[in-house]
């Protein structure tokens, strides 16, 4: 992933005196604080103990150990987290070590999803205050932040204050922790002017008389496609199992069918007759091969955001390493990837695979957090949707929460209380 936001960073901030001999690593931030209204003294005498779930080394168990706490910088609050949510990069990064995100630097921080209370703002912070329930998107993982105490698996975490919303009363800190990664995904996808460049969502929507499939609508990233691109104004059609078909409609799907049909690109594209596409988002293994097949005898926009890889990861066996099993997956993972892009060339279609936090540094992220997410869900004209499948209370717990989200699930996310 990369993001190249570089709110605060002439800024200086005191991390907490234990996370400079802890021997814990990670990219320690040692710029002192720079709000004049309180002193490096005061502030150094009452800096809370941190704890985090760090990632060693590549292919390493995850380890709870004490972690650096710093105080916010002129754009950005830190979080006191509730509850965090596990999505497949996290397990996928410890699984494959470099194959991705290859510039984050042992020991880590992993993690995107957090909601909890503030209980510090920077200085040029107006939007919340000490107290305020919010949920966000933790920035860590991205290559030009790349810090620590940016990653979500903690007990405090700091967050870009445009990346983060308040939670409505009646949002448990559980159901607002399944949205922001799979929010910011797909915002990226679907708003992004280098991706499908839709309409932005409003409130109420303004209808423009087009159409989006959504290949994978009940996962986490397709819940929230679904209901952004309703928000937008277009018409969505979406893909599930059958068990998820009320589900998504739910969410504003106007049609669903069943990705494993064996009729299911066939149906889709009689669905599609007579309207105008406006792009799809693939979610999932292998959706990318039939949304090029559907968007391609298609009126409209040719182009085919992609979340995914086109081949699994999840039966790896853990521990890393080339192994013989490594290899052949990646080899198929080479020829995947080269059948796509002839194919999509070939027909002319356009084809990007998604990163979910490049958002934070374009119109789109202060979009979503700032102006539409707010408003949205306090009138409940969004929902925090998938439903939590809570995996335990701790930062001991997200180890095994790694695997249960590996073995899948359906219309959930992994969510662990803290």
């Amino acid at each position: 992933m990369t993001v190249s936001h570089q709110t605060g960073l002439n800024e200086q901030r005191p991390v907490s005196n234990f996370a400079n001999h802890s021997g814990l690593g990670g990219p320690v931030d040692t710029r002192p604080y720079s709000n004049s209204s309180v002193t490096d003294e005061s502030r150094m005498s009452r800096v809370p103990d941190n704890a985090a779930a760090w990632l060693p080394a590549k292919h390493a168990k995850l380890e709870v150990k004490a972690a650096p706490y710093r105080s916010p910088g002129k754009n950005e609050i830190v979080v006191k987290n509730r509850a965090v949510a596990v999505n497949p990069v996290d397990w996928f990064k410890q699984l494959t070590g470099n194959l991705m995100f290859s510039w984050i630097k042992y020991p880590c921080i992993l993690g995107s999803d957090v909601a909890g209370e503030v209980v510090e703002v920077g200085k040029a912070v107006s939007r919340f205050s000490v107290g305020d329930r919010v949920l966000g998107h933790a920035l860590g993982m991205s290559k030009a932040r790349n810090i620590a105490t940016e990653g979500a698996f903690q007990a405090y975490t700091i967050l870009l204050d445009h990346m983060a919303t308040p939670i409505p009363d009646a949002l448990s800190y559980e159901g607002a922790a399944v949205l922001p990664l799979g929010v910011s995904t797909a915002a990226c996808g679907l708003f992004q002017k280098d991706y499908l460049a839709l309409q932005h969502p409003s409130v109420p929507p303004k209808p423009t008389g087009k159409t989006l499939l959504v290949w994978g609508g009940s996962t986490s990233v397709g819940s929230n496609a679904i209901q952004l691109a309703v928000a937008a104004g277009y018409e969505v059609i979406t893909t599930a199992s059958p068990r998820n078909f009320d589900y998504v409609r739910k969410l504003g799907a106007s049609q669903v069918f069943d990705y494993n049909g064996k009729t299911v690109v066939r149906s889709l594209i009689k669905a599609f007759k007579g309207k105008t596409i406006a792009g799809a988002l693939a979610i999932g293994t292998g959706s990318a091969e039939p949304c090029l097949d559907v968007v391609h005898a298609c009126q409209g926009n040719k182009f085919v955001a992609m979340t995914s890889a086109p081949v699994a990861f999840e039966k790896l066996p853990d521990g890393g390493g080339m192994s013989l099993q490594f290899i052949a997956l990646i080899a198929r993972l080479v020829r995947a990837n080269a059948s796509l892009v002839l194919k999509s060339r070939t027909r002319g279609i356009r084809t990007k695979f998604i990163f979910g936090d490049t958002l934070a540094n374009n119109e789109v992220g202060r979009m979503i957090y700032v102006d539409f997410l707010p408003k949205a869900l306090a009138e409940g004209a969004y929902v925090a949707a998938p439903e939590p499948s809570i995996a335990g209370h701790g930062l001991d717990c997200i180890q095994a929460a790694f695997g249960t989200q590996r073995r899948g699930m359906s219309a959930r996310k992994v969510v662990v209380t803290l």
